[in-house]
């Protein structure tokens, strides 16, 4: 995937972890892409080292990889910054 199709990805699955997982975050547009792209790359690791999958286009499953790596990402967030 380009670099383009990491940031349209990980806007997408930005706004899916802050819709599952709701509440007073810092940060606003940017800081939600970088918290999907980042997903993207944590949620596609975790899958890979366990054999479920990984992260390699706009399809069903790497959307679900990278919104749980989004969503675990959201949530270590929330659990440092109190």
């Amino acid at each position: 995937m380009g670099i383009l199709s990491w940031i349209l990805l990980g806007l997408v699955v930005g706004i899916l972890a802050k819709w599952i997982m709701p509440g007073p975050d810092p940060g606003g547009l940017v800081m939600t892409i970088l918290l999907g792209v980042a997903g993207a790359f944590v949620g596609g690791w975790i899958a890979t080292q366990i054999g479920f999958g990984s992260v390699t286009g706009f399809n069903l499953g790497s959307l679900a990889v990278a919104t749980g790596g989004a969503l675990l990402l959201l949530w270590g967030n929330r659990k440092l910054r109190g």
